[in-house]
C-alpha cells in the first residue's frame, strides 16, 4: 500500500506567495504532460519527470515536489504554457517552487558552481570579469555614451566560450554593415540573470538585475539589442517590475527592419537547403517567427525549409532552465531530435538564433555523428557568410 502523504497548506501558501498566483487555476487536465517534450525522449528522468503531478502537488503541498531530480529537470520550453487551457503560469509556478528550495540553501550539486560564479564574476561560466570584454578585441566598437542609439548586450556565453563568441563578433559586423548607431558596455555588466531565476534563486537575480538597471540607466540606455533570446526575455519580462524599461530586441528584429528599409543587403549567393530551429525563448517567450525567416529568405540561393515541428510547434533544444549546464545520457537529448528532424528534411544547414541553442545542437550532431551531412550554424554566422562573399 502506498504512504500516506501529508497535505501541508502552509507550504502550499508559501509556493503562492513566492509567485505562483496560478498554481490553483490548474485542474489537472494532463494536456501539459502530454506535450511536454520528456515524452518524446526516452530515460529515467522521462520516466519521472511529469509537469501536471508536480503542479498538483504544489496545489497540495504535498511532499514530493521537491525532488530535486525532477524539480530540476523542467526546462521552461513554454510548451505546456502555450497550450494550457486555463492560462496557468506553469513556469512562473515551477520557478516558485524552486525558490521554495533555493531559499533554503538547497541547490542540485552541478548548478552550485554556477550560482558561485555569478555572485563572484557576474557570469555563469567562471569567466573572470576582467575578460568579459577580451571578444572585442580586433573589432572596432565604440563603448556606448550619451547619443549612442542602441547598446548591445552580449550573453555571458557569447563573451567566454570560445565557438559562442563567432556569434558576437557576427553580429557586429551585420550591425556595421547596416550602418547601425551602437556601442557596447560589455566590461561594466553583469549577466542578465534569466536563467539564475528560473533555477529559483530570486536573490542573486536581483542582486545582477539591480546592477545592470543602474549601469544602464546611469548611462542613458534607452534602447538594447540583445544576441540571445533569454537576455530579451529578462529585460523585456523581468526588468520592468525592478524599474529597468528599456525598448528591447533581438538582433533579427533589427536586421529584418533594416533589410526591409534597404539598409542591409545579402549579397552573397549561398546554394544550400536550410531549415530554421525556433528558440524557445525567441519564439514561444517572445513570439518572435518571422523575422529570422525574412533574413534566411533574403539569402541568395538558399531554399528555406520548415521542420515538421515548427514556430509554436518547435521542439526544445533543452538547455534552458539551467539545463545546459546538467549531464545528459547520450539518446536523451532533445537536442538529437532536433537533429534528426533537419536530416529528415534533407537540410544542409540547421539555422538558430540562441547561443544555447547552438551548444545544444553542436553537441547532438556531433554525437550522432551527422556533421557530415549537416552544418550547425547560429543565424548571424550563416548571413555574415552572404556578407563576405
Amino acid at each position: 500500500m502506498d504512504e500516506i502523504k501529508e497535505v501541508s497548506l502552509e507550504m502550499r501558501e508559501y509556493i503562492i506567495s513566492s509567485g505562483a498566483e496560478t498554481l490553483n487555476w490548474c485542474m489537472q487536465c494532463g494536456l501539459c504532460t502530454n506535450l511536454c517534450p520528456y515524452r518524446q525522449v526516452p530515460g529515467e528522468l522521462s520516466e519521472v519527470f511529469n509537469i501536471r503531478k508536480m503542479q498538483r502537488q504544489g496545489q497540495l503541498g504535498l511532499e514530493g515536489f521537491d525532488d530535486e531530480e525532477v524539480l530540476f529537470a523542467c526546462v521552461t520550453c513554454g510548451m505546456c504554457q502555450t497550450n494550457c487551457p486555463r492560462s496557468v503560469e506553469i513556469i512562473k509556478n515551477v520557478r516558485s517552487m524552486r525558490n521554495t528550495i533555493v531559499g533554503a540553501g538547497i541547490l542540485p550539486s552541478h548548478l552550485r558552481p554556477v550560482a558561485g560564479s555569478l555572485h563572484a564574476n557576474g557570469n555563469p561560466w567562471a569567466g573572470p570579469r576582467e575578460k568579459r570584454a577580451d571578444w572585442l578585441e580586433g573589432l572596432n566598437v565604440p563603448e556606448f555614451t550619451e547619443g549612442t542609439e542602441y547598446l548591445l548586450y552580449v550573453c555571458c556565453t557569447s563573451c567566454y566560450d570560445t565557438r559562442s563568441q563567432k556569434i558576437a563578433k557576427s553580429v557586429v559586423k551585420l550591425l556595421q554593415q547596416a550602418g547601425v548607431n551602437f556601442g557596447v558596455l560589455t566590461a561594466e555588466e553583469s549577466c542578465c540573470g534569466e536563467t539564475i531565476r528560473k533555477i529559483g534563486d530570486e536573490e542573486l537575480f536581483a542582486k545582477l538585475a539591480e546592477s545592470n538597471i543602474k549601469l544602464f540607466n546611469g548611462k542613458g540606455v534607452k534602447k538594447i539589442i540583445t544576441t540571445s533570446p533569454h537576455c530579451l526575455y529578462s529585460f523585456k519580462q523581468d526588468y520592468p517590475e525592478l524599474g529597468g524599461e528599456y525598448e528591447v530586441m533581438h538582433y533579427s528584429e533589427l536586421l529584418s527592419e533594416l533589410l526591409k528599409e534597404g539598409k542591409l543587403s545579402l549579397p552573397g549567393e549561398i546554394a544550400k537547403k536550410v531549415t530554421f530551429h525556433d528558440p524557445c525563448y525567441l519564439g514561444r517567450h517572445n513570439l518572435v517567427y518571422d523575422a529570422p525567416r525574412e533574413l534566411l529568405q533574403a539569402v541568395p540561393g538558399a531554399e528555406l525549409v520548415e521542420l515538421d515541428r515548427a514556430k509554436n510547434k518547435s521542439l526544445c533544444c533543452s538547455g534552458g532552465g539551467g539545463r545546459i549546464w546538467a549531464e545528459v545520457p547520450f539518446g536523451e537529448r532533445f537536442g538529437e531530435l532536433r537533429i534528426n528532424d533537419a536530416v529528415k528534411q534533407n537540410a544542409d544547414v540547421i539555422v538558430t538564433a540562441c547561443p544555447y541553442c547552438i551548444t545544444m545542437l553542436d553537441d547532438a550532431c556531433a554525437g550522432l555523428e551527422k556533421n557530415d551531412v549537416l552544418k550547425v550554424m547560429e543565424m548571424s554566422e550563416f548571413l555574415c557568410e552572404s556578407l563576405e562573399k
